[in-house]
């Protein structure tokens, strides 16, 4: 009997509580948590591990606690490297990235060549934000998906916007010199050409990245130009650091972006005082109007304490849960199975899907610009004042591009 009273006490504790199972479910987030991309890769570790407390608040996945193991790269490929041994040697078998596409370009051959080389220890890459197109082109793999839109897909919806913008007249183009924005130039010239060839080019900068610590004499440049607007796919402290050189030059233009919502991003423009002349082309953003994920935001901001800048981290993590539980397995090869084709209803509203041909996943698109808010859009950032307004949104089949991948598949 005493036994038995030993036994009902010690079960006591786990009541009202998840009872896990043995293992737990680990994700190695492999991103920059030091130098110049902390800031960016520090909100996203908040973000994934607010994911994964979402998860196991209600049960995990297939009854396994999720969770998010932070593993630094200081943005360097071969830093990556060692992390995502790092991460296999400890029995990981799931890795998420997003900061730098010559990281993710690195992991993404890693992974393939472990996975070739090591059969029944699978690994997956969950890739969150390297947009370069080659990674679900001609260098695409079947053990990597991606749930942000390639940077062919961003420009191809933005320069649609800017063709029905007669005011645009001289544009200038500044971006990082590695293999994402040397396609965020590329895709510019070649869109802007085909849509708006009246469109003059008057500068054309590539800068090292998360190097620079004064935009000044970029900023003169785009001055000197006579531009009327800018294009950029810079991110982390070269979009916040860029604005604010513009900003105290008092350079007045429209800037179209990718990542001006990064951190310190909002607080430049509006200390530039550019009241929506700032654009941004994303997969959500909060003040769409779509309840649950008004519902999401608010809770996210109250735990976490910043608004939430991947709104495609919350659809993989949750396609992840639900591609488990239609495996009925979280082996990674059951999974990678599962995500393929595989339809969603994104945070944001609406369907996107998982292209099995390149493992990119499609989804609306809006594009906006951020300013003095309207009586109702309830988010302003970083207690600017200030808030993103949609300009326009990109249904999911207008977002569709043609891929080049022949994919090996095991």
């Amino acid at each position: 009997m005493n036994k038995l009273i030993i036994a009902v006490a010690a079960m006591l504790p786990m009541l009202g509580s998840p009872v896990w199972a043995q293992d737990t479910v680990k994700i190695g987030y492999i991103d920059p948590l030091s130098g110049g991309g902390a800031s960016v890769g520090e909100g996203g570790l908040k973000t994934f591990q607010y994911l994964a407390d979402e998860l196991n608040a209600k049960g995990g996945i297939l009854g396994q606690k999720v969770e998010i193991v932070p593993l630094d790269n200081k943005v360097n490929p071969q830093e990556s490297l060692v992390q995502a041994q790092k991460a296999i040697d400890a029995g990981i078998h799931y890795i998420t990235q997003g900061n730098g596409s010559s990281v993710a370009a690195a992991l993404e051959d890693f992974v393939t060549k472990h996975n070739t080389r090591n059969p029944g220890k699978e690994v997956l890459y969950f890739n969150y934000a390297a947009v370069d197109p080659a990674l679900t082109n001609e260098k695409c793999s079947y053990w990597h998906f991606r749930w942000d839109a390639g940077s062919d897909v961003k420009m191809e919806a933005l320069t649609n916007y800017m063709k029905n913008t007669p005011s645009i007249k001289k544009v200038y183009l500044i971006n990082q010199d590695y293999s994402f924005g040397q396609s965020v130039r590329t895709d510019a010239r070649k869109m802007l050409a085909a849509k708006r060839p009246d469109i003059q080019i008057v500068g054309d900068e590539l800068h090292p990245l998360l190097k620079v610590t004064d935009f000044s004499p970029y900023i003169a440049k785009i001055k000197a130009s006579g531009a009327d607007s800018v294009v950029t796919g810079n991110w982390g402290q070269d979009i916040a650091l860029l604005l604010k050189a513009a900003a105290d030059a008092g350079l007045k233009v429209n800037w179209y972006t990718y990542y001006a919502g990064g951190a310190g991003g909002p607080t430049a423009i509006k200390q530039a005082n550019l009241d929506h002349q700032v654009f941004q082309i994303t997969e959500g953003i909060p003040n769409a109007g779509f309840k649950p994920a008004i519902d999401f935001e608010k809770d996210f901001r109250a735990k976490v304490n910043m608004s939430l800048w991947y709104p495609r981290a919350v659809n993989e993590m949750r396609m992840f849960k639900a591609a488990a539980e239609k495996a009925k397995s979280v082996d990674p090869v059951k999974v990678a199975a599962a995500l393929e084709d595989m339809k969603f209803e994104v945070l944001d509203g609406g369907e996107g899907f998982m292209r099995k041909d390149d493992h990119q996943f499609f989804q609306p698109i809006y594009i906006s610009s951020f300013g003095s808010l309207k009586a109702d859009e309830p988010f302003d950032e970083e207690k600017t004042g200030w808030g993103w307004h949609m300009v326009a949104k990109v249904d999911t089949a207008q977002t569709i591009v043609p891929t080049t991948c022949k994919m090996k598949r095991p």
